[in-house]
């Protein structure tokens, strides 16, 4: 009796073992990323017009919501929409070991490859091209994080590893294409390599207007974030470096010297605070726009008309959004003098 008893036991413990094995490890925010993942691989940014908060649980209605809305067009590289996920997919699947987020990754790669215009680029939104969707978007680093999912999977780093190796080839030509699309978008004003705007025109490659406040310029802000990718490119050709060197005397050309731009108590503000531009003889800033032409700094509100002083904008517009920055500063200080003592 003892002896059959001990091998029900036995029994049982071994369906257990082999039930633990078949369920599938997982992680909620990575479910919430598959659950929005497009049909053709790409990420929305937004649910119904507010931001995704993947933190969120869905209920079962929610749930249906979203997965009707599978084949919508809305897809888009802004505000780090499909790059985080596919990153945060590929560490999860290393974690998991779950088939879901590994096919999640590789669908989301291909989405970037397809996304790309002959020239190199890749537009705000795909496949929806309306309007400004369809400019060639380096604002908020979008191209550029593009750029730094598809090296990751050449070089196979930060997880992206465990991409298909049959991809990493078009990922390869995609860089190749994508950096072309960088030196042909540099901004030359009086025959001198600058800096860039913060989109293009699809066709033609000129400096665009995006939003009402977001007019064509040169961008003491994203041309960072483009100058960066490039300083860590093995075996920089005589292009690039000249692009870099360009940027990089652009930067101290336009850098603005014993300035700060501060948030301040004001009274009878809607929210009791102003940010304005003070005197600090320690701080160096740089403007987001620059006038292509003039080179000095601009400010646009929702009427889209230039003004010289931030002041002279609607409050809203002036305190809801990055007008100054210290942005060059790092790569000034340590990371284009480490390039240069092993490049030039």
């Amino acid at each position: 009796m003892i002896r059959s008893r001990n091998i029900v036991v036995i029994g049982l413990c071994a369906v257990l073992v082999l039930l633990q094995k078949t369920v599938v490890a997982q992680d909620a925010v990575a479910d919430n990323m598959l659950l929005f993942q497009r049909s053709y691989g790409g990420w929305p940014k937004h649910f119904h017009e507010k931001t995704i908060n993947y933190q969120q649980t869905f209920s079962e209605a929610e749930k249906a919501v979203i997965t009707n809305e599978v084949d919508q067009k809305d897809a888009t590289i802004d505000n780090n929409a499909t790059t985080k996920e596919i990153w945060y997919l590929a560490k999860m699947y290393k974690q998991y070991h779950n088939a879901k987020y590994l096919a999640a990754v590789e669908n989301g790669v291909r989405y970037l490859l397809k996304a790309q215009n002959k020239n190199g680029g890749w537009p705000q939104y795909f496949p929806d091209t309306r309007l400004y969707r369809s400019q060639i978007t380096y604002n908020d680093n979008a191209m550029i994080n593009v750029l730094k999912v598809l090296q990751d999977v050449t070089l196979k780093r930060n997880n992206l590893d465990v991409v298909d190796t049959a991809l990493i080839t078009q990922c390869s030509v995609a860089i190749e294409n994508g950096i072309s699309c960088i030196l042909k978008t540099q901004v030359i004003v009086n025959g001198k390599l600058t800096a860039w705007c913060s989109q293009y025109d699809a066709v033609s490659l000129k400096p665009a207007k995006a939003r009402a406040f977001e007019l064509e310029s040169l961008s003491g802000n994203e041309s960072v974030g483009i100058v960066d990718f490039l300083i860590e490119q093995p075996n920089p050709n005589q292009d690039i470096k000249a692009a870099i060197n360009g940027a990089i005397t652009w930067f101290n050309a336009s850098k603005i010297v014993g300035y700060s731009f501060i948030e301040m108590p004001a009274t009878g503000t809607p929210k009791g605070t102003d940010r304005v531009l003070v005197p600090n003889a320690e701080s160096i800033i740089w403007a987001r726009f620059y006038d292509v032409e003039t080179n000095e700094p601009f400010f646009t509100g929702r009427d889209s008309q230039k003004k010289k002083d931030v002041k002279d904008i609607e409050y809203e517009r002036r305190n809801g959004y990055a007008w100054y920055g210290t942005w060059p500063a790092q790569l000034l200080a340590k990371k284009y003098p480490s390039w240069v003592s092993k490049n030039q």
